[in-house]
């Protein structure tokens, strides 16, 4: 994938985040930054950064839990360590740093 190509699908990808976190109605304030940076904040002020890493061609997640990472792979972005499908893995991520079930769609 050539850097063009990255920065559209992260873009889309950072674009679809942000109107996921939204219409759940989750309780956070969410920003999509310049940069291609959303910052999460929660209500008891913890926060969730995702960001495009164009370095890497990878999409970053910083959470309470930790650190996370995602590359485009046949169609998705997936975890670079266990192949986890990125909306999924922060339908759980944002779960449970709010204490709100929620469920995040692509």
């Amino acid at each position: 994938m050539d850097e063009s190509e990255f920065a559209a699908l992260a873009e889309q990808a950072l674009s679809r985040i942000e109107a996921a976190l939204e219409e759940t109605g989750v309780d956070a304030d969410v920003e999509l930054k310049p940069g291609g940076v959303i910052e999460i904040e929660y209500a008891d002020g913890s926060k969730m950064i995702i960001n495009r890493h164009a370095a890497a061609r990878e999409i970053w997640v910083a959470a309470r839990s930790g650190g996370f990472h995602f590359r485009w792979d046949a169609g998705a972005w997936r975890d670079t360590r266990d192949g986890t499908e990125l909306f999924a893995a922060l339908s759980k991520l944002v779960s449970a740093q709010s204490g709100q079930p929620v469920r995040l769609k692509p």
